[in-house]
């Protein structure tokens, strides 16, 4: 795929290949400084809502909110589904922590389950199996900008009558079965990390269809005031979980251009794939005949029988000045989770999310890699294997 890009404004570091970076062109420039001199006063919200009102758009919800991260978002969904202590909060083995900390903050218990071999999303059968009369609510990830098995995940949860949250952080622009990230669940929330597709550097989006549910999350992200409370009177204690009008005009941009970061990201995996199809044991990522992935990252899994080690291969590449980073630690696996109910089970139950972390690594990824970049990584990490890592 041969992709001319807009020219970037901010440049890759001339001296090593960055693990992820964004790509930002005189549009998001434009718009960030119309937002820093005129987002003030009586049109302070301005940016805001016409990003709220185009994501929503984009991903076919009914309702959107602007937040400055996705943590806030999956945090407001679980509050405002009133799950707290005693509740369960079914999540994939193989997440980021940001995933399954909002869980914590509600004051409810991590379920965690497996995922597939191939999407590396979660697995529905170790769904179903989780589900306890204590399952208040499933989150589901979008895991490197794949997609689950949404028909059968939905299927499963409205049977028990449990809701579902669409983790979509990394997910801006994939599809499945024609329809959006983002579109799916309950509530879908997405991160704007500068790491991210779609960036503003920090900051998240949460939709929905539900205008009841929509209406409680306004109230608990603004301090528990209601949206037209002009008299500050607050009717509980609630987050301040909010986004600033330069962010959003940076988002507005970012959206704008959505098709194009997608293009290029689905070019870079491409790359990678033509250089390294020939190299026995090491499987990319994977794309379902219905799903379009947006592969935010670009991760290489060895084959359990070559007995290589990411951490290893990260250590070698480091030396070439290419940075990568590990697959997801199972979340059961961290520190973090030492006294987590049912964790010394978790590796015989989650066996896949086990097996994969500690024999892979994400590669650069940045937006603005160059194609002769990627070419001197996989010219870099062949030559660390045929050496033996």
């Amino acid at each position: 795929m041969n992709v001319q890009p807009t020219p970037s404004i901010v440049p890759l570091p001339t001296d090593r290949i960055p693990i992820a970076g964004p790509w930002i062109t005189d549009l998001e420039i434009r718009y960030v400084t119309d937002a820093a001199t005129t987002g003030w006063y009586a049109t302070a919200n301005d940016w805001i809502i016409r990003f709220e009102k185009l994501y929503a758009q984009v991903t076919g919800r009914r309702f959107a909110v602007a937040l400055p991260s996705c943590t806030a978002g999956l945090h407001l969904s679980l509050a405002a589904l009133g799950v707290g202590p005693g509740d369960e909060v079914i999540c994939p083995e193989s997440t980021w922590i940001a995933t399954s900390a909002p869980i914590s903050y509600v004051g409810a218990t991590l379920v965690t389950v497996d995922i597939e071999p191939d999407s590396w999303c979660a697995s529905a059968a170790s769904i179903e199996q989780a589900i306890t009369p204590r399952t208040k609510a499933i989150i589901v990830v979008d895991l490197y900008g794949n997609m689950p098995d949404m028909d059968a995940i939905l299927d499963i949860a409205a049977r028990h009558g449990i809701p579902v949250i669409e983790d979509a952080a990394e997910a801006a622009g994939a599809v499945y079965k024609g329809r959006p990230a983002g579109s799916f669940g309950t509530t879908s929330v997405f991160s704007f990390h500068g790491s991210k597709t779609l960036t503003t550097g920090e900051g998240g989006m949460l939709l929905t269809d539900d205008e009841p549910l929509y209406r409680r999350i306004l109230i608990l992200r603004d301090h528990g005031r209601g949206p037209n409370d002009f008299r500050f009177f607050n009717q509980e204690v609630g987050f301040k979980y909010k986004m600033s009008a330069m962010q959003a005009a940076m988002g507005v941009a970012q959206l704008e251009r959505l098709p194009e970061l997608v293009e290029r990201k689905r070019a870079i995996f491409g790359w990678y794939r033509d250089r390294l199809a020939h190299i026995n044991g090491l499987t990319l990522n994977s794309e379902a005949p219905d799903v379009t992935n947006v592969y935010w990252m670009v991760t290489a899994v060895f084959d359990a029988a070559l007995g290589i080690k990411g951490e290893a291969v990260q250590e070698a590449l480091a030396k070439h000045r290419i940075d990568t980073r590990p697959f997801f630690h199972p979340l059961t696996a961290l520190p973090a989770y030492v006294d987590l109910p049912g964790r010394e089970q978790a590796p015989e139950r989650n066996k896949v999310a086990y097996s994969i972390a500690p024999r892979s690594l994400n590669l650069p990824s940045a937006l603005t890699l160059t194609e002769p970049l990627v070419d001197r990584v996989c010219k870099t990490l062949e030559q660390i294997l045929a050496a033996g890592v």
